[in-house]
């Protein structure tokens, strides 16, 4: 493969941008504020509502900055990444690094000296099992990859919550299992729409190791587990009747969407599967809220 010649001094801002994943951080930002409103009663602290997703904002940025550097190489090879800036030598491999560090350390200050210890730390973690131990290792050793990496997506409701309370309790950690349960079936959609593209760059997604079938089959489960895992809340406490009715319907959506791919598929189904898993979330975790609010 031709070797592309960087230039470092042509880098603009939006490449940057473009490296931080911004729609991912926004959604990861979206589970922690759930976080962060379900652990008080009434109103945030504002302190904690700006300092704390700022510092866990600018953490996860410098993880996606590190998933760009490592798969630099893979993101040549999918029409899904292959313009990345890195992947592109529009940012070069030492800017990126340098990059990755800065914003990791300012947010880790932010939220060391300005929102709590523990929120620090976890947050710390998250940014370890995601841009080292599942970018770096898991994602070209196992086809569970996305299983077993997933702890570390999971991880941003906990992180809201230990923000304000400095605690790590029972129903952040439900709030961490739904997003845990949610993000097999909704990745290995999208590896199923994109399954040439991994085979040929190697990774040992599902659909390129055991093929469609069986990861069909692990969507459907795992939707099943969700839908199980998405009630907790409720049984908990933690939410009312809104809530449940809102997880039931929408789980039933998912379900639907797992079920149409597993035996009526149509070469769009996979995409639109992986679509409806986002808008999922958003609505399940906007319920939680307005419930907790309202109800």
């Amino acid at each position: 493969m031709t070797e592309l010649v960087s230039n470092p001094a042509a880098a603009p801002w939006r490449d940057f941008y473009e490296m931080c994943k911004p729609r991912v951080v926004m959604l990861m930002l979206l589970t922690s504020l759930v976080g962060m409103f379900l652990a008080v009663p009434d109103m945030l602290p504002l302190d904690i509502l700006i300092f704390g997703n700022l510092g866990i904002a600018l953490v996860a940025s410098s993880g996606a900055v590190v998933n760009h550097l490592i798969d630099r190489k893979i993101d040549l090879m999918m029409k899904r990444t292959h313009n990345r800036p890195v992947a592109q030598g529009r940012v070069e491999p030492r800017q990126a690094a340098l990059f990755a560090i800065v914003i990791g350390v300012a947010g880790m200050a932010i939220l060391l000296f300005l929102v709590n210890p523990l929120c620090a730390w976890l947050t710390l973690a998250s940014f370890v099992g995601y841009a080292f131990i599942y970018t770096g290792y898991l994602k070209h050793a196992t086809p569970q990859n996305i299983v077993i990496g997933g702890l570390s997506g999971a991880m941003p409701p906990l992180l809201g919550w230990s923000a304000v309370t400095g605690t790590i309790e029972a129903d952040a950690l439900i709030l961490v299992l739904i997003i845990f349960a949610w993000t097999p079936p909704h990745f290995w959609a999208l590896a199923i729409h994109r399954k040439d593209e991994y085979a040929k760059s190697g990774v040992p997604m599902l659909p390129v190791t055991h093929g469609e079938y069986v990861t069909k089959v692990h969507i459907l489960i795992y939707t099943a587990v969700l839908v199980a895992v998405s009630v907790f809340p409720y049984f908990s406490g933690l939410s009312g009747l809104l809530y449940l009715i809102s997880a039931l319907l929408l789980g039933i959506g998912f379900m639907a969407w797992s079920s149409l791919l597993m035996f009526k598929p149509k070469p769009s189904t996979a995409m639109d599967t992986f679509r409806y898993s986002i808008v999922y979330l958003v609505l399940l975790f906007l319920a939680l809220v307005i419930d907790h609010y309202l109800f």
